[in-house]
C-alpha cells in the first residue's frame, strides 16, 4: 500500500520498535536528550526509510527476514561502523535478508534504508541491466560509480522530501510509478557486478558471535554476568568474544554490557516518578549494588547525575 509519514523519537525504546522493516535497539554512548526522526515512503516495489539521530551510540540492528535492504550514510560528523567495518563516503551496504548486527557512530548520523523482495530485485537486475542479483548471506561493503552512487542518494532525498513538502503527491499512481522507476534502475545501477566494486564483507560467523552475545544480555539485563559463564553461554571462547567487540563496538564485553544496563536506568529514571521512586532501587534493580560507583559511571557516560535525570513528575507530564 502507498504511503508515508515521519515521526519524532525521544525515548529510544520507543524508537527501537518503530523503524519500518528493523529493530535498533541503541545505546547511547554520550550526553543529552535522544531524539531521532523518521521518515518513511512506501512505494510499489520499495520501501524507503531516512533516519535522523543526534547522539552517538551502538545499535543492534536486527533487520527483518523477508525483504533485502541496502543501507548508506547521508550525513555524519564522525566514522561509522557496521560491525568492524568502517563505511567510507560513497559506499551502500547490500544486507543479507533478517541480518543482525551492530552499528556504531560516535556523534550525529543520518542515514537511509531500501528494501525490496528478492523476486523484485532479481526481476529488475534481469530486465534493467542483465545481472543476477541476490541477497548475499552477510553485509556486503560495495562502492558503485561515482554518478550511480549520486544518483541513488538524489532520488532517495527526493522522495523523503515529498513527505515534507508534497505528502499526498506519494498516493497519485503516476507520480510514484515514475520515482520508483528511476530509483529502481538506479539501485540497479549501484549494485550491478559489472560497474560496481565490493570491497569487504562482514564474517557470517563473527556476526553470529554477536548476535547470541546481544540475545544474551537482552535476557540477563537485571544482572552482572562473569566472562566465563558469558562465553558458556554463547558457545565462543573468550579471546574471539574480546576481539569481535573491541573491533565491533570499541568497548570490552563487560564495559559494553555495563554500558547497557545504565542505558536501561537511565530509560527507567527518565520514565519515574521522582516523589515514589529512589535511585538506588532503580539501580540495585539493574546490577548496580554500589551506589557510588554507580552514579560515577553513570556521570562519566551521561553528563549528568542520577538525580537530574531523576526529574519532577510533574514537569515532565505536565
Amino acid at each position: 500500500m502507498l504511503g508515508c509519514g515521519t515521526t519524532t523519537f525521544t525515548d529510544p525504546q520507543e524508537y527501537r520498535v518503530g523503524i519500518p522493516g528493523a529493530s535498533i535497539n541503541a545505546v547511547l554512548t554520550g550526553s543529552g536528550d535522544f531524539k531521532a526522526r523518521l521518515t518513511w515512503v512506501t512505494l510499489r516495489r520499495l520501501r524507503l526509510v531516512r533516519i535522523e539521530e543526534n547522539l552517538p551510540r551502538i545499535a543492534f540492528v536486527r533487520l527483518a527476514p523477508g525483504p533485502i535492504v541496502v543501507s548508506f550514510a547521508l550525513r555524519h560528523t564522525t566514522p561509522v561502523f557496521w560491525n568492524e567495518v568502517e563505511v567510507s563516503s560513497g559506499q551502500i551496504v547490500l544486507h543479507g535478508c533478517g541480518e543482525c548486527l551492530h552499528q556504531r557512530t560516535g556523534g550525529k548520523l543520518t542515514w537511509g534504508l531500501i528494501s525490496i523482495a528478492p523476486k523484485d530485485l532479481a526481476y529488475y537486475g534481469k530486465v534493467l541491466a542483465r545481472v543476477k542479483l541476490t541477497a548475499p548471506k552477510s553485509a556486503q561493503f560495495v562502492r558503485p560509480t561515482v554518478s550511480a552512487a549520486g544518483e541513488l542518494l538524489r532520488l532517495h532525498g527526493q522522495a523523503c522530501r515529498l513527505v515534507k513538502t508534497n505528502p499526498d503527491a506519494i498516493v497519485h499512481k503516476e507520480v510514484t510509478r515514475a520515482l520508483e522507476q528511476e530509483l529502481l534502475r538506479a539501485l540497479v545501477n549501484c549494485l550491478n557486478g559489472e560497474e560496481a566494486v565490493c570491497q569487504q564483507q562482514v564474517s557470517k560467523s563473527y556476526a553470529e558471535i554477536m548476535a547470541r552475545f546481544e540475545d544474551y544480555l537482552g535476557s540477563h539485563c537485571r544482572q552482572q554476568i562473569s566472562m566465563p559463564e558469558l562465553c558458556a553461554a554463547i558457545d565462543v571462547v573468550e579471546r574471539t568474544l574480546r576481539n569481535r567487540c573491541s573491533k565491533s563496538l570499541g568497548l570490552s564485553p563487560g564495559n559494553y554490557a555495563r554500558l547497557r544496563r545504565l542505558n536501561l536506568v537511565r530509560n527507567a529514571l527518565r520514565r519515574a516518578d521522582s516523589t515514589t521512586v529512589m535511585i538506588a532501587e532503580v539501580a540495585k534493580l539493574y546490577g548496580f549494588s554500589e551506589l557510588g560507583r554507580f552514579s560515577g559511571a553513570y556521570r562519566a557516560i551521561f553528563g549528568e547525575a542520577p538525580s537530574a535525570t531523576l526529574r519532577d513528575y510533574r514537569f515532565k507530564y505536565s
